[in-house]
């Protein structure tokens, strides 16, 4: 199940709400970390685990800690996070369709290479994470802030990122054609060389991150770009 925002203020910006942790988390171990079908994890502690090319539809997490977990090359498909917490894992190559997460914390992951395709992403916090390669494509993101991450020739092609925040992150060749990103903010960030500049319309951008942007801009226009002397 999808969860999408229906508000769309596209001026605010509000910061994620934070995860809800359960009282007491009880240990995945054997059966209780078989990801199937339909499968249902609620309150559990996935640590140090190998999950490694999983693959499940309609698997739903609950107030669960990753932690130290190799969920790499999985394959969900609408797949729910709800109130959970990762932390060192391996995501790499992880692709989910048409899933979501709500109050999500996730701070140094590997996520090279994730797939996040017609997702919803909301109150979410994704912080010191390798992101590069990564692709978002149509997917929604409502109250959500990438801080402190290589996010180098990601791919957000056709996502609404209205509620989205980018801080100090490498953004070096990341794809934004045919995105919404109108109240979008990118702060201390490298945008050197991003793709589908022209639909950065209504983006907010800081100051210093400027020059590589509009350089970018120039390019994709057709501007010739000369110097004092007209060399």
């Amino acid at each position: 199940m999808v969860v999408r925002s229906s508000r769309r203020d596209s001026g605010r910006w509000r910061a994620p709400v934070k995860p809800k942790p359960p009282p007491s988390l009880e240990l995945a171990t054997g059966e209780s970390a078989a990801i199937e079908d339909e499968a249902t994890f609620s309150r559990l502690g996935f640590f140090d685990l190998d999950l490694s090319g999983r693959s499940a539809d309609g698997a739903e997490f609950a107030q669960c800690r990753f932690r130290g977990t190799d969920l790499s090359g999985a394959r969900l498909e609408g797949a729910r996070f709800a109130d959970c917490l990762f932390e060192s894992t391996n995501l790499a190559n992880l692709r989910a369709e048409k899933s979501s997460m709500l109050r999500v914390r996730l701070s140094t992951a590997r996520m090279t290479g994730v797939q996040w395709i017609n997702g919803a992403v909301r109150d979410v916090t994704i912080s010191d994470c390798r992101l590069d390669l990564s692709s978002w494509r149509f997917t929604d993101f409502s109250s959500v802030a990438f801080e402190g991450c290589n996010l180098t020739r990601a791919d957000f092609q056709n996502a609404d990122l209205r509620g989205a925040r980018f801080t100090d992150c490498d953004l070096t060749g990341a794809q934004f054609s045919q995105a919404t990103v109108t109240g979008t903010r990118f702060a201390n960030c490298v945008l050197a060389g991003i793709g589908g500049v022209t639909s950065m319309a209504g983006a907010i951008v800081a100051q210093q991150d400027l020059a590589a942007l509009s350089y970018t801009l120039a390019g994709a226009l057709g501007i010739r770009i000369e110097d004092a002397d007209g060399e």
